[in-house]
């Protein structure tokens, strides 16, 4: 099965922008190679003009006759070369040799006085290029020949060749070098914009900051902003939701709560019994369930409002202000609910800590079963506040711990009226306070340990 290839303005940017670069640097390179040529070649040219025109000057013309009197010391002078073979031919007007290779004579083109030619040839199986000159001698005008072997204009045809290489490689290298940086720092703001997007969650929808994206993606960062607009109000809408419905439970959930108790406590028929009791232990677990769910209204609504101001709070004293509430119901399940708080100073919300501290102790006391002993202990440890909630209870499988931090999760053993809200709960919370929350064995393996670490809070 073919899969899609999902398109890349990275990609797109950076074909079009180095397919020209493909097509112009081998264009620079042979301009540069043309230019460069030239000169090159015209210089060896006019060395052999100049060597035709030291010729021209020998010529002499006596009685209508053309001759030649060079000494055998200046033809070799003439021919005297470093690298390549030089020849030289002087023909009469009638193309007669007056002095020189035969052989080049006989290449001698049509000539007029004063007209110069250039060509290549061949010359006694060797490549030459040659110059002919024409110089009115008498009657007729002489052909003056100069040739030389093309090592030198080989080694030039190389030097430069190199050279254009060279420069268009060096050309090359830093426009490719700069079209990528210019693309990756082009690219940069469409990455932070993608991060921040990324970045989001339910709790966390604020718009996105439009200054710092480029202007053409500021539509469709704007869009994405109005988006977020319809979740936060959509979200806003389902927490008033959720917190009006469980405020207006309360009262008739207390109503039956109490009057469940009443009934109980008042003479009745055996046979009732039974029912009252499931009366008063559903009212219970409503009345329960309508206050986790206002403290989950809560906890969303702080994460979403960036403008709630945290106070400093010491978590021993929030624990030991809140001890009386638990005493009571912890002695009516048999219990020992004791207390280890030193200091622990953090940053947040009281009313959503106490929620918090609340959930870790009704758990305990719900699951820990008669007889259980459990401890509130707050500390600092290694610079971050603490706050354990610990019971030698039945404690929870390994297998089940993780999936017990999801909402309306019990475990598969678990006793009590609970809701499945109360670690869901916490670790909200403790996410809101930037705080971890762990579940593991109590001391020797026994019960469970819930822990919730917090971030250093600021000095006051």
């Amino acid at each position: 099965m073919k899969r899609d290839v999902q398109p890349s303005l990275k990609r797109v940017l950076l074909v079009w922008l180095l397919l020209p670069l493909l097509v112009l640097i081998p264009l620079t390179a042979a301009l540069i190679y043309g230019l460069a040529l030239r000169p090159a070649l015209d210089g060896l040219d006019r060395a052999l003009t100049d060597t035709a025109v030291a010729l021209a000057q020998i010529v002499q013309v006596q009685d209508g006759r053309a001759s030649l009197p060079i000494s055998d010391q200046t033809a070799r002078a003439l021919r005297a070369d470093l690298v390549d073979e030089t020849f030289f031919a002087v023909g009469d007007g009638a193309g007669r040799l007056l002095g020189g290779l035969p052989a080049l004579l006989e290449l001698a083109p049509a000539l007029e006085s004063g007209q110069w030619r250039f060509f290549e040839a061949s010359l006694m199986g060797q490549p030459v290029r040659a110059a002919a000159h024409g110089v009115r001698c008498g009657e007729g005008v002489c052909a003056i020949l100069v040739a030389e072997t093309l090592g030198k204009r080989n080694a030039a045809n190389r030097a430069v060749l190199l050279a254009a290489l060279l420069g268009a490689t060096a050309l090359a290298l830093p426009m490719l070098l700069l079209t990528m940086v210019a693309v990756n720092r082009g690219m940069r703001p469409l990455h932070q914009a993608a991060a921040e997007v990324d970045a989001r969650t339910p709790d966390r929808l604020e718009p996105i900051d439009a200054r710092r994206v480029p202007r053409e993606v500021v539509t469709f960062v704007h869009a994405l902003n109005a988006l977020f607009a319809r979740l936060r109000e959509a979200a806003a809408a389902q927490r008033a939701f959720v917190a009006d419905a469980a405020h207006q439970l309360r009262t008739p959930l207390a109503v039956l709560r109490v009057e469940a108790a009443q009934a109980l406590e008042s003479p009745h028929p055996a046979e009732l019994r039974p029912a009252l009791e499931r009366l008063h232990a559903a009212a219970e677990r409503g009345a329960r369930l309508a206050q986790q769910l206002l403290a989950l209204a809560r906890a969303e609504g702080a994460a979403l409002d960036p403008q709630q101001r945290a106070e400093r709070i010491d978590l021993s004293r929030l624990a030991a202000d809140a001890a009386d509430q638990w005493l009571q119901p912890s002695l009516s399940a048999g219990q020992d609910l004791g207390f280890d708080l030193a200091p622990a100073w953090v940053e947040g919300n009281p009313t959503l800590l106490g929620e918090l501290l609340g959930n870790l102790v009704h758990n305990a006391v719900e699951h820990a079963g008669t007889g259980a002993r459990i401890t509130v202990r707050t500390r600092t440890l290694q610079g971050r506040a603490e706050l354990c909630v610990e019971d030698n209870g039945p404690g929870i499988p390994d297998d089940e711990r993780e999936s017990l931090w999801q909402r309306f999760r019990r475990g598969r053993g678990a006793a009590g009226t609970g809701s499945g809200l109360g670690l869901a709960i916490v670790r909200d919370i403790a996410s809101l306070h930037g705080a971890q929350a762990t579940l593991v064995a109590g001391e020797q393996g026994l019960g469970l340990r819930v822990c919730v670490s917090f971030p250093p809070a600021p000095a006051a």
